[in-house]
This record gives C-alpha cells, sequence and structure tokens, in this order.
C-alpha cells in the first residue's frame, strides 16, 4: 500500500493528439491560498515505480518534504506521453519526426491547466507554475516557457535533447524576450551522448547567462557521473524543485554547479 493519493483523471481527449491520463499529487497544505504547481512531461514516471519501466522519480516524496520543511510546496501533475508518438508530440519543429508539440500545449494551457486549477486550487500567476521533463520532456518544457511565459514561469529541464531540430531550441530562444518571470532549472551528465548533451546544456547555460539569467533566476547543474537515466533524474529532481519553488533556499554562486 501506498502513504500518499494520485488523483487520476481521463483519458483526456487531446484535439489532434491521443488521448491521455494524467496523474496528479496534491501535498498536504494550509487550508487558505492557491497552491503552486508543476506540470511534468513523461507522467508515467513521475510518481512511483509501478508505471515506469525505470523506476519512477518519486516526485509525491519530494513535494511532501519540501511542504514539511519550507512550508511550500507544488501539486504535481504528470501528464503521460503519447506512447510511440512520444517523440513527435515533444519534439517542437517538423521534420522526419516532431512537430506537434503546439498541440500538446494549446491543450494543456486551453483546457487542463484550467481544469487543474478549479479543482485543485491551484495558482494561475506564471511564478507559481512550473513546467519540467527530461530527456525530449526536457526540450518541450523549455520550449513551453519561452513559447508561453504568461502561463510557465518556472522550468526543471533535465538533460534536454537540445540536439533536436537541429538545436533550434537555440534559436527559438534568441528571438524570444526574456520572461517577466523566468527562473529555470537546468542540467545534463557528462556520461550522457558521450559529453554531448552536457555541452550543449553549457552553450545554453552561457547564452542565457548573457542575456541577464543571474544565480538567482538559473540553476544550471553538471553531474559528473551523471548518465540518461531515471535514477540521476529522480537523485536531482529534490534540488530542481527546491530551487525552483523555495527561492534563496538553496541558491549557489556561480554560473554552474558540479555533482557527482
Amino acid at each position: 500500500m501506498t502513504d500518499y493519493v494520485l488523483h487520476h483523471l481521463g483519458p483526456l481527449d487531446v484535439p489532434h493528439l491521443r488521448p491521455r491520463r494524467v496523474r496528479v499529487y496534491v501535498p498536504p497544505r494550509d487550508r487558505h491560498g492557491a497552491s503552486p504547481v508543476l506540470y511534468v512531461f513523461d507522467g508515467q514516471n513521475v510518481f512511483d515505480d509501478e508505471a515506469s519501466y525505470a523506476g519512477g522519480w518519486h516526485l509525491h516524496n519530494t513535494a511532501r518534504s519540501l511542504g514539511k520543511k519550507h512550508g511550500r510546496a507544488p501539486v504535481i501533475v504528470g501528464i503521460d506521453h503519447g506512447g510511440d508518438a512520444r517523440i513527435e508530440e515533444l519534439s517542437p519543429w517538423a521534420g522526419e519526426r516532431g512537430g506537434r508539440t503546439d498541440a500538446l500545449l494549446d491543450w494543456l494551457t486551453g483546457t487542463l491547466a484550467p481544469r487543474i486549477r478549479h479543482e485543485f486550487r491551484v495558482s494561475g500567476e506564471p511564478r507559481d507554475v512550473g513546467i519540467g521533463g527530461s530527456s525530449m520532456g526536457g526540450l518541450a518544457a523549455l520550449y513551453a516557457h519561452f513559447r508561453n511565459p504568461e502561463t510557465f514561469g518556472l522550468v526543471m529541464s533535465m538533460s534536454p535533447s537540445l540536439f533536436m531540430g537541429r538545436g533550434k531550441l537555440f534559436e527559438f530562444i534568441a528571438s524570444k524576450s526574456k520572461p517577466w518571470t523566468s527562473r529555470i532549472y537546468l542540467d545534463a551528465g557528462a556520461l550522457e551522448a558521450g559529453g554531448s548533451m552536457l555541452r550543449a546544456a553549457q552553450r545554453l547555460a552561457g547564452e542565457l547567462r548573457a542575456r541577464g539569467w543571474d544565480d538567482g533566476s538559473l540553476r544550471f547543474v553538471e553531474s559528473k557521473r551523471g548518465t540518461h537515466s531515471e535514477k540521476h533524474w529522480r537523485r536531482r529532481a529534490p534540488g530542481a524543485m527546491t530551487f525552483l519553488y523555495v527561492p534563496g533556499a538553496a541558491r549557489a554562486p556561480g554560473a554552474a554547479r558540479k555533482k557527482r
């Protein structure tokens, strides 16, 4: 038996895409006021191990711990991926595979987020609303922030697949103004894709720093032994969520942090 409750929604219809399930965890909270919220792609991996082929991230434990320690924790919304259409949905640019992220985000911002606000009493303020994921989900999370900054002010991008679309995300971000509310957690492991994933993340962190992101708005973690795996994302998730939802609680100087 589990000692927490997940609310299961769906399968929900998504225009132009496959229906999908959504899992919602509401941490213990004060009766007054709206909670922050974190939407996470690849919802099968967000909570326990059973739904994930490689082990879950256990974000419910992280949220519960944040609430106990800091009195502030987000509602976690895990959005299942579309099976074998996952890459198409999480890659924003059309090509051999991809180009359907806009349809997913239109549904998320226009249908799912309003429902979550209404049913689970979460905030709609960008400074309280995060979007996150790993690998392709990390790419889609960054894209969502710069595409819809009026909705998503916080980003948890773990090992993002920045090479997709021949690096078009760099051009996309460069073409956008710095969102008025922007707090970005970014990481990558040195053992991912022969080091190329870390080098791409280093480039992105450098470009964001050059445009004004500072220690309070950007946390970049280099994992020296990090691999492209749920195990390593699970280990880094608590630090990521603390940075995003408890400003000042885990701030470190410098453009990057190194982690084993």
